[in-house]
C-alpha cells in the first residue's frame, strides 16, 4: 500500500469517527426499588433500557413517546445528571460514561440542558444577569467586563432587553423566562444541548417563538440538539431525525419523513395516526390502543408493546426484538421486519 494511500484512508477514517458529536450505546438507568426493614434492594424501575443510538454533528434528534418512556431520563442520563447503571456514553470520541470529579466538570463545558419548566429552573433569588454569567465565572478568568459585555450579548441573542439584567426572573413571563434559560445554556458555548420538553409549559401563542429561535440559535452556535418532547407536530418542525421510545426502550428511529410518511413500529403507527389533521374534509382513521402502559417495575416478557399492539403474535410475547436497520437509515424493534 502506498503512502498516499494510506494517508487518505487514515483521513476518511478520521472524518468518519468525527462524524458523530453523541453515540449512546446499549444506555441502561434502572432505579432500585427499596422496601423492608432493612431497606434492602427488592426490584428496580427499569427507566431506560438497552437504548443506543447516535447524534451527527449540527442535527437534531428528536425523542418522542408517551409520559413515563423514559425520554428525559435518557437526557439527563447522557448529561451525566443521572448515573447510568450501564452502558456507554461517547460524547466527541470521548467516553464520559463514568467521569468523576474535575474531569466530568471540564466536560461539561460542551453539553448544557434547557428544562421543561423556566419557572423552577430559574433562581429566583438572582438577576438575569448573574444567572447567565455564573457558568462563565465557574470555568473562565475573564474580566467583569467581558463578562457582562458577553451576557449582554446572550440577552440581545435570545430576544431580551438590556434592562433584563438587572432583573428579576419572577418578573418576566414564562417565553421570557424560557429565553433566560437558552442564554445560560449558550453561556459556554455548547457543541451539544438537550432541550428537555421546553415549550410544553409556554403558551401556544408563544411556543412557535421558541421554537424559532432555538432554530436560529442552530446555525449562528452550530449547535446540536437532543430535542425531547411528546408533542409531534412540534418535534416534525425541529428535527432532522426522530426516535421513538416505548417503556424505556427506543422502538424505531429514522428521518423525520419516513417517520410521518412510513412508520413501520405498530406504537409509532398510533401516535402518528393521532395527529389532528388541520382539514375537517380529510377522513382520517385513528389507531386506538387498548389497555395501560405496563409498569417499567415489571415490564413484560418479549417484546415491551405486545400487551397493547394489534397485529402481536404469540411469539412478541416470548422473544424480545433487537433494534435493526430494516430501510437506509431507518432501524424498527419489531418481528413484523
Amino acid at each position: 500500500m502506498t503512502k498516499s494511500i494510506r494517508l487518505n484512508l487514515e483521513n476518511k477514517q478520521a472524518t468518519n469517527l468525527s462524524e458523530n458529536l453523541l453515540e449512546v450505546k446499549n444506555l441502561k438507568t434502572y432505579y432500585p426499588i427499596k422496601g423492608g426493614f432493612f431497606r434492602r434492594t427488592i426490584g428496580v424501575v427499569k427507566a431506560v433500557d438497552d437504548v443506543s443510538f447516535e447524534i451527527k454533528r449540527g442535527e437534531t434528534l428528536g425523542l418522542v413517546g408517551e409520559s413515563g418512556c423514559g425520554k428525559s431520563t435518557t437526557g439527563r442520563t447522557i448529561l451525566r445528571l443521572l448515573e447510568p447503571t450501564s452502558g456507554q456514553i461517547l460524547f466527541d470520541g470521548k467516553d464520559i460514561t463514568y467521569l468523576r470529579g474535575r474531569e466530568l466538570r471540564e466536560a461539561r463545558r460542551d453539553f448544557q440542558m434547557v428544562f421543561q419548566d423556566p419557572y423552577a429552573s430559574l433562581n429566583p433569588m438572582q438577576m438575569v444577569g448573574d444567572i447567565v454569567s455564573e457558568p462563565i465565572q465557574n470555568y473562565t478568568k475573564k474580566s467583569r467586563k467581558q463578562i457582562m459585555d458577553e451576557v449582554m450579548d446572550l440577552l440581545e441573542r435570545v430576544g431580551l432587553p438590556e434592562d433584563a439584567y438587572y432583573k428579576y426572573a419572577h418578573e418576566f413571563s414564562g417565553g421570557q423566562r424560557q429565553r433566560i434559560g437558552i442564554a445560560r445554556a449558550l453561556a459556554l458555548r455548547p457543541k451539544l444541548i438537550v432541550a428537555d420538553e421546553p415549550v410544553s409549559a409556554l403558551d401556544v401563542s408563544v411556543q412557535s417563538q421558541v421554537l424559532n429561535l432555538l432554530k436560529e440559535l442552530q446555525q449562528d452556535f452550530d449547535l446540536t440538539y437532543l430535542f425531547i418532547a411528546h408533542d409531534l407536530s412540534v418535534v416534525k418542525h425541529m428535527s432532522d431525525r426522530i426516535g421513538v421510545m416505548y417503556l424505556g426502550n427506543l422502538v424505531e428511529i429514522a428521518d423525520k419523513k419516513s417517520i410521518y410518511q412510513e412508520p413501520l413500529h405498530p406504537y409509532t403507527q398510533a401516535l402518528i395516526s393521532a395527529i389532528p389533521e388541520p382539514d375537517p374534509r380529510k377522513k382520517k382513521e385513528r389507531i386506538v390502543l387498548q389497555g395501560d402502559v405496563p409498569s417499567p417495575v415489571n415490564p413484560p416478557s418479549g417484546c415491551p408493546f405486545h400487551t397493547r399492539c394489534p397485529v402481536a403474535k404469540e411469539e412478541c410475547s416470548i422473544q424480545k426484538p433487537s433494534l435493526k436497520e430494516v430501510k437506509p437509515g431507518h432501524k424498527v424493534a419489531c418481528l413484523l421486519y
